[in-house]
């Protein structure tokens, strides 16, 4: 594309579990600028999406008209054929327990369940958007998520195009659980269960990474080090190449036992040094914008164990655009707890 041209007009399938969300990242992104269309009928999202002169969001789900999975993949090819349009599959998705809890409070009917109950059209919903969650390009689990850090993961990769500035690379750094299962939207994933763990010391084990305590703890192992430059050389290779590839946001994940106390020392180690100044670019690196830059990434800190646990799991370790850490010290930073559902 021209280097005048303007940059390409964001399209944003939005589909899901039913209860998941769908309909709060909708109102979001209504809210960052998109035109929103929920549950058109399929035969008319190319028609939408012509007349449209401003990024579009679409809702799309089993209760649409003509539902089908492979007619909405169908139509996400053609706009992807366009090179004047960013097209993207985003799939909301929920743990089954959190679903069946979300339907008891309000109370509402499942599409799928018609003539049975809300677990068995949760598990028919999930085998008929399957394809979709397989194929899409983001996956949004809202099971830990209050509405204001949805809102925040909504802004984080999709609040920046309508004034171009989306072409940038967003770097989400979370810590895990192993046990807890592999976080689905992780690109690249490190195992910490090598290192010692905090968790056999009695005075550490209440404590998580979040505490300087715990966090020299797990510094002091022999191999912490090596460990962290290893992963911050990996992510100096890997980052820009990411950029080159078309990317938008890169998540980073760093596992142990319990997500509570090695990973999520790493985690804020990592936030720290990407966040982080350079005056000099490393060796072999010029100023082209895919060069590896630190503070030039906007970084996000997640840390899913404590958010499970009712703790602050989100914030910014550098904003979109500031250029140097808006996150303070590597472990301030706080969220407001919410006790609303994001369905």
């Amino acid at each position: 594309m021209h280097e005048d041209s303007p940059p390409p007009r964001s399209i944003l399938l939005v589909t899901g579990l039913s209860g998941a969300g769908k309909s709060s990242i909708l109102r979001i992104l209504e809210d960052l600028g998109h035109e929103v269309i929920d549950n058109p009928p399929l035969g008319m999202l190319d028609e939408i999406v012509a007349r449209a002169e401003k990024p579009v969001a679409i809702g799309v789900d089993s209760r649409t008209r003509g539902f089908d999975a492979t007619t909405v993949l169908a139509a996400l090819s053609r706009l992807r054929i366009n090179p004047h349009l960013h097209a993207q599959l985003i799939y909301a998705t929920a743990e089954e327990s959190v679903l069946l809890r979300r339907y008891t409070a309000t109370r509402r009917r499942h599409p799928q369940a018609s003539h049975g109950t809300v677990k068995e059209g949760i598990e028919a919903e999930i085998r008929l958007t399957s394809p979709l969650r397989e194929a899409a390009d983001v996956v949004i689990d809202t099971s830990d998520l209050p509405p204001p850090e949805l809102r925040q993961l909504v802004e984080a990769r999709f609040g920046q195009w309508e004034d171009g500035r989306g072409e940038g690379l967003t770097v989400a750094l979370m810590s895990f659980a192993f046990p807890a299962g592999l976080p689905r939207e992780a690109d690249m994933v490190f195992d910490a269960r090598f290192l010692r763990n905090p968790y056999y010391d009695p005075s550490l084990s209440a404590l998580t990474g979040l505490d300087p305590q715990v966090a020299s703890y797990v510094q002091a192992d022999p191999d912490y080090a090596a460990f962290l430059d290893h992963i911050d050389g990996l992510l100096e290779l890997v980052l820009p190449r990411f950029v080159q590839e078309g990317k938008k946001y890169a998540t980073i994940a760093v596992g142990c036992s319990g997500g509570r106390h090695r990973s999520v020392t790493l985690v804020e180690a990592l936030a720290h040094r990407l966040s982080g100044t350079q005056t000099q670019p490393p060796a072999g690196k010029g100023n082209n914008p895919e060069d590896f830059a630190r503070g030039s990434w906007p970084v996000v800190v997640m840390h899913r164990e404590l958010a499970r646990q009712g703790r602050s799991s989100w914030r910014w370790a550098n904003r979109p655009g500031d250029g140097a850490s808006a996150g303070g010290s590597p472990h301030g930073g706080t969220q407001p707890k919410v006790d609303d559902n994001p369905a």
